[in-house]
């Protein structure tokens, strides 16, 4: 065998080898500090009937929570039915407290804010139909629509929180109409015609 083959040989072996693998340090574990949370528990009982559609973003001033009582532990919030009445472009979401309190519509007094005693009696229809009124505290917010239209919305939404909190009430308001939903509306205007059937007067000659 010549020695430029054995050179070559030598040279093909060398590239074949595989280098030695080195093995990485290991890291060091990461100790985490460890967080103790204190768990508040209330009893079963007071967590019955607590409304699962949240919609409306919670009134810290009204429902007392966030503050403390007597004995050191957060206060918890008032317990509360909710619901929505609708009536013509009038948007109201009712929240009916078990507790005794005013009646608010957005932020004010209602008799503030329904300037007129037909209205006052519209909004206040359900509680007074149940013989309750007075007896509750009720907060509503309402958009869109005018003020008649918003006090019928009201009592919509406080006709169907008044059946969350009894289904028994649920016949007698029914029969007196106001937990339907009211589809009336003003009929578009027409072309051609002064309102939405009225026509011009016609004249033959």
């Amino acid at each position: 065998m010549d020695e430029k083959e054995t050179k070559k040989r030598a040279r093909a072996k060398k590239k074949t080898v595989p280098a030695p693998v080195v093995a990485a340090p290991e890291p060091e574990p990461v100790v985490l500090p460890v967080v103790t949370k204190k768990i508040i528990e209330y009893p079963a009982e007071d967590m019955t009937d607590m409304p699962l559609d949240f919609v409306m973003p919670p009134d810290t001033t009204e429902s007392g929570e966030g503050e403390e009582g007597a004995d050191g532990k957060p206060k918890r919030p008032d317990r509360y039915f909710e619901a929505v009445g609708r009536r013509k472009a009038a948007i109201a979401r009712v929240r009916l407290f078990t507790k005794v309190g005013d009646f608010s519509v957005n932020s004010k007094p209602y008799g503030e804010y329904f300037p007129t005693l037909a209205l006052q009696k519209i909004s206040e229809d359900a509680l007074k139909k149940m013989k309750l009124f007075g007896r509750f505290r009720v907060s509503a917010l309402i958009l869109g629509g005018g003020k008649h239209a918003q006090a019928e919305a009201v009592r919509h939404g406080l006709a169907r929180c008044l059946v969350k909190f009894n289904p028994d009430f649920r016949k007698r308001l029914k029969r007196a109409g106001y937990l339907k939903r009211d589809p009336r509306a003003k009929e578009r205007k027409k072309f051609g015609l002064k309102r939405a059937r009225k026509g011009p007067r016609w004249a033959k000659r």
